[in-house]
């Protein structure tokens, strides 16, 4: 008897806890976080703050095609609160070779943390490494330190440029959004689409939602006579990694790198980016062969 009521006694204690817990976060000040980096960013609609900051300093170029800051240029960092104090940052950003290091550096010193450091496409000139990170602090901080380390590049933070409007886009991107089951939207000449996985994923047992790169991203750029180059990441569980493979090569997709971007992830996942360079609507039948290898969100 004297350990029931023990028992119960434990249990009344835990569920204040609980339902505190439970209590919904402080109203966030964004501003922050705008502050401290030099730009703004948008609230998502599944909770996370990003921020985008193309490299439109930087003039790529990947088997004769231009590449628009928008296709694979793109540096963002996202925040997702985790206390009425903290955050949850994760990122990437577009860097130079000559720029990894001091970045690198400048963010250690700050306590922002690498997770991954690669490449995403292939025989592009000049050369271009992705810079994956994370961190956890009040927002104000995690900004501060982010820009700190932004100012050692030539990453622009001023207002971005004017979208392209759908109406000058040079391939049908309501037949692209129809063969891939998802639609997008064109932002910077890009014809962007995202598309979520269905299970929940973590990072150091928090939840971490689609916007903060875990959509499997699928982007578009004419090249001409219905023809597009293609980029993007498809996120993958280790079972679907070479099913996936097979599908994307089947139509003439190569795949230009294969790798994780977080460390503490659950279920833990892999990245897989791809290019191409050819009729849009083949190319989109090919990217929904992929997807139907994997576990993705259905509409």
């Amino acid at each position: 008897m004297g350990q029931r009521i023990s028992a119960l006694a434990a249990l009344l204690l835990i569920m204040p806890a609980r339902q505190q817990a439970q209590q919904p976060l402080a109203p966030i000040d964004w501003k922050q976080v705008d502050a401290g980096l030099g730009k703004s960013g948008a609230l998502q609609p599944d909770g996370a703050y990003k921020v985008g900051m193309l490299r439109s300093d930087l003039h790529v170029t990947i088997g004769g095609v231009a590449v628009k800051p928008a296709l694979a240029l793109g540096s963002w960092v996202a925040f997702k609160p985790v206390s009425d104090t903290e955050a949850m940052l994760m990122g990437d950003l577009v860097l130079l070779e000559s720029e990894v290091g001091p970045v690198l550096g400048k963010l250690q010193d700050g306590a922002i943390e690498q997770t991954a450091l690669h490449n995403h496409v292939l025989h592009e000139s000049p050369r271009v490494m992705y810079m994956h990170i994370g961190g956890h602090g009040t927002l104000a901080k995690l900004a501060v330190a982010i820009h700190a380390a932004l100012a050692l590049t030539q990453t622009p933070l001023g207002a971005s440029s004017p979208a392209v409007s759908a109406g000058a886009f040079g391939v049908d991107t309501a037949q692209i959004a129809q063969i891939l089951g998802y639609h997008g939207k064109v932002n910077g000449g890009v014809y962007q689409v995202g598309v979520p996985r269905a299970e929940k994923i973590t990072a150091d047992g928090i939840d971490v939602p689609p916007s903060m790169g875990l959509a499997t991203a699928i982007n578009f750029q004419p090249t001409g006579s219905g023809k597009a180059a293609i980029t993007g990441d498809f996120v993958l569980i280790g079972n679907e990694v070479n099913p996936v493979i097979r599908a994307l090569r089947d139509d003439g997709i190569a795949i230009t790198a294969l790798h994780s971007h977080m460390l503490t992830d659950s279920p833990h996942l892999f990245f897989m980016h791809y290019w191409a360079n050819d009729d849009a609507l083949r190319l989109a039948h090919g990217l929904r062969a992929a997807l139907d290898k994997m576990n993705v969100k259905k509409l």
